[in-house]
Protein backbone atom coordinates (compact mmCIF):
# COMPACT_ATOMS: atom_id res chain seq x y z
CA UNK A 1 0.00 0.00 0.00
CA UNK A 2 1.09 3.39 -0.88
CA UNK A 3 0.00 5.82 1.79
CA UNK A 4 -0.90 9.52 0.67
CA UNK A 5 1.86 11.91 0.83
CA UNK A 6 2.61 15.68 -0.01
CA UNK A 7 4.22 16.47 -2.99
CA UNK A 8 5.86 20.05 -3.41
CA UNK A 9 6.66 21.92 -6.63
CA UNK A 10 9.04 24.48 -6.61
CA UNK A 11 8.35 28.16 -7.97
CA UNK A 12 12.43 29.55 -8.02
CA UNK A 13 13.64 32.61 -9.60
CA UNK A 14 16.13 31.91 -12.23
CA UNK A 15 19.71 33.66 -13.23
CA UNK A 16 19.93 32.96 -17.01
CA UNK A 17 23.17 31.18 -18.22
CA UNK A 18 25.96 31.64 -20.71
CA UNK A 19 27.65 28.44 -19.70
CA UNK A 20 27.15 25.04 -18.11
CA UNK A 21 29.46 26.63 -14.62
CA UNK A 22 26.72 29.20 -14.11
CA UNK A 23 24.53 26.66 -13.46
CA UNK A 24 25.53 26.21 -9.87
CA UNK A 25 24.10 29.75 -9.23
CA UNK A 26 20.60 28.33 -9.74
CA UNK A 27 21.33 25.05 -7.81
CA UNK A 28 22.17 27.22 -4.73
CA UNK A 29 19.05 28.65 -5.27
CA UNK A 30 17.24 25.57 -5.72
CA UNK A 31 18.96 23.74 -2.85
CA UNK A 32 17.99 26.88 -0.33
CA UNK A 33 14.26 27.31 -1.64
CA UNK A 34 13.97 23.50 -1.52
CA UNK A 35 14.46 23.34 2.48
CA UNK A 36 12.66 25.64 3.29
CA UNK A 37 9.35 24.54 1.27
CA UNK A 38 10.00 20.52 2.17
CA UNK A 39 10.38 21.35 5.80
CA UNK A 40 7.02 23.67 5.79
CA UNK A 41 5.35 21.61 4.05
CA UNK A 42 6.31 18.39 5.98
CA UNK A 43 4.51 19.91 8.78
CA UNK A 44 1.29 18.99 7.15
CA UNK A 45 2.03 15.32 5.95
CA UNK A 46 4.87 13.57 4.63
CA UNK A 47 6.23 14.88 1.45
CA UNK A 48 8.11 12.03 -0.87
CA UNK A 49 8.70 14.04 -4.16
CA UNK A 50 9.97 17.07 -4.82
CA UNK A 51 8.92 18.86 -8.52
CA UNK A 52 11.82 21.36 -10.62
CA UNK A 53 10.13 23.39 -13.21
CA UNK A 54 11.37 23.50 -16.91
CA UNK A 55 13.84 25.95 -17.14
CA UNK A 56 15.09 26.03 -13.50
CA UNK A 57 18.56 25.09 -14.36
CA UNK A 58 19.14 26.98 -17.64
CA UNK A 59 16.56 29.37 -18.05
CA UNK A 60 15.20 30.00 -21.51
CA UNK A 61 17.70 32.13 -23.00
CA UNK A 62 18.79 29.70 -26.30
CA UNK A 63 15.31 30.37 -27.30
CA UNK A 64 14.63 34.34 -26.20
CA UNK A 65 18.29 34.98 -28.16
CA UNK A 66 18.25 32.40 -31.11
CA UNK A 67 21.31 31.16 -29.48
CA UNK A 68 23.29 28.82 -32.56
CA UNK A 69 22.23 25.36 -31.39
CA UNK A 70 25.36 23.97 -32.26
CA UNK A 71 26.91 26.39 -29.86
CA UNK A 72 24.96 25.94 -27.25
CA UNK A 73 25.29 22.30 -27.35
CA UNK A 74 29.18 23.15 -27.10
CA UNK A 75 29.12 25.66 -24.07
CA UNK A 76 25.56 25.28 -22.35
CA UNK A 77 23.66 21.56 -22.77
CA UNK A 78 25.10 19.24 -19.59
CA UNK A 79 25.33 15.24 -19.60
CA UNK A 80 23.01 13.41 -17.20
CA UNK A 81 24.20 11.92 -15.63
CA UNK A 82 26.76 14.72 -14.61
CA UNK A 83 27.54 16.99 -12.06
CA UNK A 84 23.94 18.74 -11.93
CA UNK A 85 22.06 16.48 -11.40
CA UNK A 86 24.99 14.59 -8.95
CA UNK A 87 24.34 18.25 -6.89
CA UNK A 88 20.29 17.25 -7.42
CA UNK A 89 21.10 13.46 -6.18
CA UNK A 90 23.01 14.58 -2.99
CA UNK A 91 19.62 17.03 -2.67
CA UNK A 92 17.56 13.76 -2.81
CA UNK A 93 18.92 12.02 -0.55
CA UNK A 94 19.75 14.77 1.92
CA UNK A 95 15.93 14.82 2.38
CA UNK A 96 15.05 11.48 1.15
CA UNK A 97 12.37 12.44 -1.52
CA UNK A 98 12.40 11.63 -5.57
CA UNK A 99 13.47 14.85 -7.34
CA UNK A 100 11.59 15.65 -11.20
CA UNK A 101 13.17 18.33 -13.05
CA UNK A 102 14.34 19.06 -16.49
CA UNK A 103 17.49 20.43 -18.85
CA UNK A 104 18.86 21.26 -21.93
CA UNK A 105 20.86 17.52 -22.34
CA UNK A 106 23.45 16.37 -24.63
CA UNK A 107 23.06 12.39 -26.07
CA UNK A 108 26.30 10.51 -26.45
CA UNK A 109 24.50 8.56 -29.51
CA UNK A 110 24.04 11.94 -31.70
CA UNK A 111 27.07 14.09 -31.31
CA UNK A 112 26.34 18.06 -31.76
CA UNK A 113 22.80 17.86 -30.92
CA UNK A 114 21.14 18.68 -27.75
CA UNK A 115 17.62 17.75 -26.05
CA UNK A 116 15.23 18.48 -23.55
CA UNK A 117 15.29 16.08 -20.57
CA UNK A 118 13.10 15.36 -18.55
CA UNK A 119 14.25 13.35 -15.52
CA UNK A 120 13.41 11.66 -12.08
CA UNK A 121 16.16 10.66 -8.75
CA UNK A 122 15.09 8.23 -6.79
CA UNK A 123 15.86 9.25 -2.78
CA UNK A 124 18.93 7.19 -3.19
CA UNK A 125 20.61 9.23 -5.38
CA UNK A 126 19.60 7.26 -8.58
CA UNK A 127 18.58 8.37 -11.96
CA UNK A 128 15.27 6.44 -12.44
CA UNK A 129 14.22 8.04 -15.78
CA UNK A 130 14.81 10.10 -18.75
CA UNK A 131 12.22 11.44 -21.01
CA UNK A 132 13.24 13.10 -24.10
CA UNK A 133 10.55 15.75 -24.97
CA UNK A 134 8.37 15.23 -27.72
CA UNK A 135 6.87 18.26 -28.80
CA UNK A 136 8.32 21.89 -28.24
CA UNK A 137 7.11 25.63 -28.05
CA UNK A 138 8.08 24.85 -32.19
CA UNK A 139 8.96 28.33 -33.17
CA UNK A 140 11.66 28.98 -30.25
CA UNK A 141 13.12 25.39 -29.28
CA UNK A 142 15.70 23.79 -31.54
CA UNK A 143 16.70 21.40 -29.43
CA UNK A 144 15.89 18.03 -30.68
CA UNK A 145 12.83 15.83 -30.60
CA UNK A 146 13.12 11.81 -30.79
CA UNK A 147 10.81 12.45 -33.80
CA UNK A 148 13.34 14.22 -35.66
CA UNK A 149 15.72 11.36 -35.86
CA UNK A 150 12.84 9.18 -35.76
CA UNK A 151 14.06 6.21 -37.65
CA UNK A 152 17.61 6.23 -35.82
CA UNK A 153 15.70 6.32 -32.54
CA UNK A 154 13.61 3.59 -32.93
CA UNK A 155 16.30 1.35 -34.30
CA UNK A 156 18.41 2.40 -31.24
CA UNK A 157 15.64 1.94 -28.31
CA UNK A 158 12.78 -0.04 -30.23
CA UNK A 159 9.55 1.12 -30.96
CA UNK A 160 7.29 1.07 -27.72
CA UNK A 161 5.75 3.43 -25.68
CA UNK A 162 8.56 2.95 -23.28
CA UNK A 163 10.91 4.14 -25.57
CA UNK A 164 8.80 7.66 -26.65
CA UNK A 165 6.86 8.00 -23.35
CA UNK A 166 9.01 6.17 -20.25
CA UNK A 167 7.37 5.72 -16.80
CA UNK A 168 9.35 4.44 -13.86
CA UNK A 169 7.55 2.01 -11.54
CA UNK A 170 8.87 3.45 -7.89
CA UNK A 171 7.76 2.86 -4.20
CA UNK A 172 5.42 6.28 -4.67
CA UNK A 173 3.55 5.16 -8.20
CA UNK A 174 4.43 5.21 -11.79
CA UNK A 175 5.72 8.27 -12.70
CA UNK A 176 5.96 9.95 -16.29
CA UNK A 177 6.79 13.17 -17.54
CA UNK A 178 5.07 15.37 -20.38
CA UNK A 179 7.09 19.18 -20.24
CA UNK A 180 5.87 21.98 -20.85
CA UNK A 181 3.99 22.00 -24.46
CA UNK A 182 3.59 18.44 -24.43
CA UNK A 183 0.74 18.92 -22.36
CA UNK A 184 -1.11 20.96 -24.92
CA UNK A 185 -1.22 17.39 -27.22
CA UNK A 186 -3.76 14.83 -25.78
CA UNK A 187 -1.47 11.94 -27.35
CA UNK A 188 1.27 12.69 -24.75
CA UNK A 189 -1.40 11.85 -21.89
CA UNK A 190 -2.46 9.44 -23.85
CA UNK A 191 0.74 7.60 -24.66
CA UNK A 192 2.05 7.90 -20.90
CA UNK A 193 -1.65 6.86 -19.54
CA UNK A 194 -1.78 3.60 -21.69
CA UNK A 195 2.26 2.81 -20.27
CA UNK A 196 0.62 2.83 -16.87
CA UNK A 197 1.35 6.72 -15.39
CA UNK A 198 -0.10 7.82 -12.59
CA UNK A 199 1.74 10.81 -11.54
CA UNK A 200 3.34 13.47 -13.97
CA UNK A 201 5.53 15.98 -13.68
CA UNK A 202 4.00 18.63 -16.14
CA UNK A 203 6.44 22.13 -16.20
CA UNK A 204 6.82 24.64 -17.26
CA UNK A 205 4.18 27.57 -19.55
CA UNK A 206 4.76 30.74 -20.02
CA UNK A 207 3.09 33.84 -20.28
CA UNK A 208 0.69 34.56 -22.09
CA UNK A 209 -0.58 30.78 -21.97
CA UNK A 210 -1.26 30.91 -18.32
CA UNK A 211 -2.70 34.03 -18.48
CA UNK A 212 -4.96 33.00 -20.88
CA UNK A 213 -6.00 29.77 -18.88
CA UNK A 214 -4.03 27.79 -21.53
CA UNK A 215 -2.34 26.02 -18.75
CA UNK A 216 -4.80 25.57 -16.11
CA UNK A 217 -7.17 23.96 -18.98
CA UNK A 218 -4.44 22.00 -20.51
CA UNK A 219 -3.21 20.65 -17.04
CA UNK A 220 -6.82 19.67 -15.88
CA UNK A 221 -7.78 17.57 -18.86
CA UNK A 222 -5.12 15.80 -19.47
CA UNK A 223 -5.82 14.80 -15.64
CA UNK A 224 -9.19 13.96 -15.87
CA UNK A 225 -9.06 12.22 -19.21
CA UNK A 226 -6.21 9.85 -18.06
CA UNK A 227 -6.43 9.81 -14.53
CA UNK A 228 -3.37 10.94 -13.12
CA UNK A 229 -1.66 13.44 -11.13
CA UNK A 230 -0.53 16.66 -12.83
CA UNK A 231 2.00 18.14 -11.43
CA UNK A 232 2.65 21.86 -12.74
CA UNK A 233 5.05 24.20 -10.92
CA UNK A 234 5.86 27.10 -13.26
CA UNK A 235 9.12 28.93 -13.76
CA UNK A 236 9.52 32.23 -11.45
CA UNK A 237 10.73 35.62 -12.51
CA UNK A 238 14.01 35.35 -14.88
CA UNK A 239 17.31 37.08 -14.64
CA UNK A 240 17.57 36.72 -18.72
CA UNK A 241 21.43 37.76 -18.56
CA UNK A 242 23.86 38.24 -16.10
CA UNK A 243 23.66 42.02 -16.92
CA UNK A 244 20.03 42.30 -16.07
CA UNK A 245 19.05 43.87 -12.97
CA UNK A 246 15.90 43.14 -12.69
CA UNK A 247 13.86 39.96 -13.44
CA UNK A 248 11.39 39.14 -15.81
CA UNK A 249 7.94 37.68 -14.73
CA UNK A 250 7.78 35.02 -18.04
CA UNK A 251 5.95 32.23 -16.17
CA UNK A 252 2.74 34.37 -14.63
CA UNK A 253 2.67 31.99 -12.02
CA UNK A 254 -0.45 30.15 -11.58
CA UNK A 255 1.37 26.78 -10.57
CA UNK A 256 -0.93 23.77 -9.18
CA UNK A 257 -1.10 20.44 -8.65
CA UNK A 258 -4.53 18.61 -10.38
CA UNK A 259 -5.76 15.32 -9.23
CA UNK A 260 -6.87 12.27 -11.21
CA UNK A 261 -10.31 13.84 -11.47
CA UNK A 262 -9.15 17.05 -12.99
CA UNK A 263 -9.71 18.48 -9.38
CA UNK A 264 -6.92 21.62 -8.31
CA UNK A 265 -5.46 20.01 -5.03
CA UNK A 266 -2.82 22.70 -4.40
CA UNK A 267 -2.40 26.36 -6.27
CA UNK A 268 0.18 29.08 -6.06
CA UNK A 269 -1.88 31.97 -7.72
CA UNK A 270 -0.08 35.07 -9.32
CA UNK A 271 3.57 34.43 -7.64
CA UNK A 272 6.44 35.19 -9.81
CA UNK A 273 9.61 33.79 -8.04
CA UNK A 274 11.02 32.16 -4.67
CA UNK A 275 8.16 30.04 -4.17
CA UNK A 276 6.02 26.87 -3.91
CA UNK A 277 3.37 25.11 -4.31
CA UNK A 278 2.11 21.83 -2.61
CA UNK A 279 -0.44 19.32 -2.34
CA UNK A 280 -1.31 15.84 -1.09
CA UNK A 281 -1.26 12.77 -3.96
CA UNK A 282 -3.32 9.68 -2.96
CA UNK A 283 -2.26 6.54 -5.22
CA UNK A 284 -4.67 3.97 -3.58
CA UNK A 285 -7.35 6.51 -4.41
CA UNK A 286 -6.59 6.57 -8.05
CA UNK A 287 -5.98 3.26 -8.56
CA UNK A 288 -9.57 2.25 -6.72
CA UNK A 289 -11.23 4.85 -9.03
CA UNK A 290 -9.17 3.58 -12.03
CA UNK A 291 -10.59 -0.05 -11.32
CA UNK A 292 -14.54 0.62 -9.97
CA UNK A 293 -15.51 3.89 -11.73
CA UNK A 294 -18.20 3.06 -14.57
CA UNK A 295 -17.92 6.25 -16.49
CA UNK A 296 -14.81 8.44 -15.50
CA UNK A 297 -12.56 5.94 -15.87
CA UNK A 298 -11.82 6.73 -19.41
CA UNK A 299 -9.14 4.54 -20.74
CA UNK A 300 -11.36 1.39 -20.92
CA UNK A 301 -13.59 2.90 -23.65
CA UNK A 302 -11.00 4.37 -25.81
CA UNK A 303 -12.22 3.00 -29.39
CA UNK A 304 -8.75 2.50 -30.92
CA UNK A 305 -9.46 1.35 -34.16
CA UNK A 306 -11.35 4.19 -34.60
CA UNK A 307 -8.90 6.11 -33.61
CA UNK A 308 -6.27 5.01 -35.64
CA UNK A 309 -8.13 6.58 -38.62
CA UNK A 310 -6.92 10.37 -37.05
CA UNK A 311 -3.73 9.67 -37.64
CA UNK A 312 -2.99 7.38 -40.47
CA UNK A 313 -2.22 10.70 -42.63
CA UNK A 314 1.45 11.93 -41.85
CA UNK A 315 1.54 15.79 -40.19
CA UNK A 316 4.43 16.72 -38.96
CA UNK A 317 7.65 15.91 -40.72
CA UNK A 318 10.03 12.86 -38.95
CA UNK A 319 13.39 12.93 -39.75
CA UNK A 320 13.81 16.64 -39.97
CA UNK A 321 17.28 16.39 -38.28
CA UNK A 322 18.39 12.98 -39.07
CA UNK A 323 20.90 14.49 -41.47
CA UNK A 324 20.84 17.63 -40.68
CA UNK A 325 21.00 20.69 -37.95
CA UNK A 326 18.67 22.88 -36.43
CA UNK A 327 18.98 26.19 -37.79
CA UNK A 328 17.58 29.41 -36.61
CA UNK A 329 14.17 31.13 -35.83
CA UNK A 330 13.58 32.43 -39.37
CA UNK A 331 14.58 29.21 -41.21
CA UNK A 332 12.56 27.07 -39.09
CA UNK A 333 9.55 29.57 -39.78
CA UNK A 334 10.24 29.26 -43.70
CA UNK A 335 10.83 24.94 -43.67
CA UNK A 336 8.37 24.21 -41.07
CA UNK A 337 5.78 25.85 -40.04
CA UNK A 338 5.03 27.77 -43.03
CA UNK A 339 4.83 24.49 -44.89
CA UNK A 340 2.49 22.79 -42.08
CA UNK A 341 -0.13 25.75 -42.46
CA UNK A 342 0.03 25.42 -46.53
CA UNK A 343 -0.22 21.53 -46.10
CA UNK A 344 -3.41 21.79 -44.22
CA UNK A 345 -5.40 24.19 -46.00
CA UNK A 346 -4.25 22.31 -49.14
CA UNK A 347 -5.61 19.28 -47.93
CA UNK A 348 -9.27 20.72 -46.66
CA UNK A 349 -8.87 20.45 -43.09
CA UNK A 350 -8.59 24.18 -41.99
CA UNK A 351 -9.58 26.85 -44.65
CA UNK A 352 -7.61 30.37 -45.27
CA UNK A 353 -9.47 33.37 -42.97
CA UNK A 354 -10.77 36.82 -44.62
CA UNK A 355 -8.41 38.51 -42.72
CA UNK A 356 -5.75 37.43 -45.36
CA UNK A 357 -2.79 34.96 -45.72
CA UNK A 358 -0.11 34.11 -42.61
CA UNK A 359 2.33 35.94 -44.97
CA UNK A 360 0.15 39.21 -44.95
CA UNK A 361 -0.35 38.80 -41.64
CA UNK A 362 3.40 39.93 -40.85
Amino acid sequence: MIEPYGVVGLVPTVHGISYRQDIRRNLDHIEELAAGALWLSSLDIPVKLLVLPEGALQGFGDEAFDVDPQEFAQTCAIRIPGPETERLSKLAKAHGVYVMGQAKALNPDWPGLFFNVGFVIAPDGEIVLRHHKVSALLPCERSVSPHDIFDSWLAKYGRSLQSIWPVADTAIGRLGIMMAMEGNFPENGRGLAFNGAEVVYRASLPSPFTANDVFEISNRARALENNFYVLAPNIGSIYMTEKNTVPIDAGGGRSMIVDYKGRIVGKQGDASGSTYVTGVVDIEALRYHRTHAQVTNWLKDVRSELAQLIYEQPIYPKNLYQDTQPGNHEAYRRRVLDRQVKMLIERGIWRESAYGSKQKIR
